[in-house]
């Protein structure tokens, strides 16, 4: 892991979405799904289970029964024929997506998705979709992350669950080029709000939760730092706790209906918050981009706030 290779990572990300637009156009990494299953069944650790649950929610929201589930979980969907298991892992030798792909081998049809297609997890599948994301050299997985959510999207449009995909890949790729050019005018200000030795935590809508879950993870994967994520309605159940013996500093990606619950709490106990993609009351500085007000451009760009925050503090910590 590198610190200045996983910022390299990012500034490749436009570059990286747009290819896999392309990659989609010419019809390069096809869905082998000739008809809509009884089931679908993504699994996956860490960020590809976090990119999972956005698109189970979106599979559900538009008729379809399917379910998002850790790798490791013993009690899930049992294996039938009429079963599609999506088994995602980025370099593909995750022992417990290899663990639970071999569990529906047989009987359900395992597609894997993956970054390496000559790796152990598709080798064993029924089909592969690649990832396309290329080499992510710092170590970190941010390209991957982004690339598992567009394919599951483009999985959800073959069936009928949603619209074609490379419309908002296109746009996503514009807002994080906007974002990263207009790091002078943004980064600066929010690394100084999120800056405590108590943590950084992030909130989302249920429907973006995972931008919370992959932007903790990227704080504690590089800079080693403390950072969770929690869902914004949920957090006036769960974490609002916190804000009331610690130095709480919040990064809010906005959207969610029940947003002024947890801003009347954060202002009342002197929380320090942050908004990305829109207005939060209180906050003390805002990050907004092209297309923000589109939940799907929002699902694949906003998490490259809390990337870049998490790039600046590692690589200040491995200076010597």
């Amino acid at each position: 892991m590198d610190a200045d290779l996983f910022l390299a990572d990012l500034e490749a990300v436009p570059a990286s979405l747009n290819d896999l637009a392309d990659a989609l156009e010419a019809g390069d990494a096809v869905w082998p799904v000739e008809q809509v299953p009884r089931r679908i069944v993504l699994l996956g650790m860490g960020s590809s289970w976090y990119a999972a649950t956005a698109v189970a929610a979106r599979l559900r929201a538009a008729g379809i029964d399917a379910a998002s589930e850790p790798a490791s979980s013993a009690l899930t969907w049992p294996p039938a024929p009429d079963v599609l298991v999506v088994a995602i892992s980025a370099t593909g030798g995750s022992a417990e997506t290899l663990a639970a792909a071999d569990r529906y081998l047989g009987t359900s049809r395992v597609v894997a998705l993956t970054n390496d297609i000559e790796s152990p997890l598709a080798g064993r599948a029924d089909a592969v979709v690649p990832m396309l994301a290329g080499v992510e050299t710092g170590g970190v997985a941010c390209r991957t992350y982004r690339h598992t959510i567009a394919q599951l999207l483009s999985l959800a449009s073959s069936v009928g669950a949603a619209p074609p995909v490379v419309p908002a890949i296109r746009r996503a790729a514009t807002a994080t080029e906007h974002l990263l050019e207009a790091r002078p005018s943004w980064l600066s200000a929010v690394l100084s709000a999120l800056d405590s030795d108590d943590g950084t935590w992030l909130l989302a809508p249920a429907e973006r939760w995972s931008s919370a879950l992959q932007g903790a993870l990227m704080v504690r994967e590089g800079p080693r730092r403390r950072a969770d994520g929690c869902e914004t309605g949920d957090w006036s159940h769960v974490d609002v706790y916190l804000a009331k013996v610690l130095d709480y500093r919040a990064l809010i990606f906005t959207g969610s209906p029940y947003e002024q619950a947890a801003a009347e709490w954060l202002t009342l106990r002197g929380s320090t918050s942050v908004a990305v993609g829109g207005s939060f009351p209180g906050a003390v500085t805002e990050v907004r981009y092209p297309g923000d007000d589109d939940p799907t451009v929002a699902l694949l760009t906003e998490v490259l706030v809390p990337e870049l925050v998490a790039a600046a503090w590692w690589r200040a910590a491995a200076q010597p």
